[in-house]
């Protein structure tokens, strides 16, 4: 119930007690200031109102730092897929904290978050990933309504001021390099040969293809079914598979005969392997490729083998993704169209792919015409 009170100088004050649902005990909301005693039932009766429905049970500030860590621990960790709870983490961290600091969580309107997303878009970042940190800010303050932790989400109605789009490095292994590429990594060592061949046939990413399992190849139909990524920084076995980047990674895809017959020999290589240290072999992972003793095939090992294998074949200093990037474009300059390549690389959508590779696409066009035109000069002299 709350009392009120007329002090000394004709204003009214409110004065409301209440216990806690939480720690039981009883606390006390104030405000004074008002004109007449009418005006201050009509706001304490509208505080009640809040306070009964739990919008408000604690009048001690919460920042808006502190809301934030809360909601990815109660509300995203476990419940959304790692790849989508890590990002949302790196938004609050990367982002979202060193704009806002300490402020009330009370504290962010829409004009100030409108001033935030400005600033996202002055730091030159593209649309898409300003799309994306507000999409992390808007969520979690959408359940901060449902919570009462505020009336309104500040972030709706907002405006992304810039039409920048993300600008795509593309990096790949000249065709004519790929033999000595290959000649050097078979001598490297078998099982990096085998796995960077598999990625420049397939287009797979890293994760990806170190996450397959035999039940994953069908030797019949030729092809390979893509569920789930690895992470390379998983404490124990239940946490080594989770989803890949997309929902559209998932996919099946064909592959030739060759790196089917080469799938084979490492099965019958790892079969031996099996036979000689039987129960050490980590049979229950079944990975398609691991090391000696059936675990995953770790990243560093996977960086620092391809740096050499560029680096022993006197090719230029690479990322292991180019090997994605290589795949992509072999099938452009064999004819392949956009669409095809989308599907094969598992991208969200065609506008995605064709952003990444159109400028590719447009050098193999124009190299196709001067070819066409060189073609032509000759019938015609």
């Amino acid at each position: 119930m709350a009392s009120f009170r007329k002090h000394g100088n004709g204003s009214w004050e409110y004065r409301i007690r209440y216990k806690d649902p939480i720690d039981k005990k009883f606390k006390e909301k104030s405000k004074r200031g008002f004109n007449t005693k009418k005006e201050a039932q009509l706001a304490a009766a509208e505080e009640e109102k809040k306070i009964f429905n739990g919008l408000e049970l604690d009048d001690h500030p919460y920042s808006l730092k502190n809301y934030l860590h809360e909601w990815l621990k109660e509300y995203k960790s476990g419940v959304v897929r790692k790849n989508t709870f890590e990002l949302h983490k790196r938004n609050v961290n990367n982002h979202i904290i060193p704009y806002f600091k300490n402020i009330d969580i009370k504290e962010v309107k829409p004009i100030l978050y409108q001033k935030f997303i400005n600033y996202l878009c002055d730091q030159n970042y593209s649309k898409r990933t300003v799309e994306i940190i507000h999409s992390t800010m808007s969520n979690a303050m959408e359940k901060a309504v449902l919570l009462g932790k505020i009336e309104k989400n500040p972030c709706v109605g907002i405006e992304i001021k810039t039409n920048k789009k993300r600008e795509y490095n593309i990096e790949f292994i000249n065709s004519d390099d790929l033999p000595l590429f290959l000649r050097t990594a078979y001598q490297y060592g078998y099982i990096y040969y085998i796995f960077f061949k598999t990625l420049l046939n397939t287009g797979m990413r890293k994760g990806e293809a170190a996450a397959l399992r035999w039940t994953d190849i069908d030797f019949k139909n030729k092809t390979i079914n893509i569920s789930k990524t690895l992470d390379f920084r998983a404490k124990n076995q239940n946490e080594l598979f989770s989803d890949p980047k997309t929902f559209t990674s998932k996919r099946i895809i064909t592959i030739d005969q060759q790196l089917v017959n080469d799938l084979h020999d490492l099965k019958k290589r790892q079969n031996d392997d099996k036979l000689v240290l039987n129960e050490v072999y980590l049979h229950e992972l079944n990975l398609v490729f691991a090391r000696k003793d059936g675990s995953p095939l770790p990243k560093s090992s996977l960086f620092n083998a391809f740096e050499r294998i560029l680096k022993k074949a006197g090719l230029p200093k690479l990322p292991i993704h180019a090997l994605r990037d290589t795949h992509a474009v072999l099938l452009l300059e064999s004819g392949a169209s956009m669409k095809y390549v989308q599907e094969r690389l598992g991208h969200k959508s065609i506008q995605v792919t064709s952003d990444i590779y159109s400028h590719v696409s447009k050098k193999i066009d124009m190299d196709s015409m001067n070819r066409y035109e060189e073609y032509i000069s000759t019938i015609m002299e």
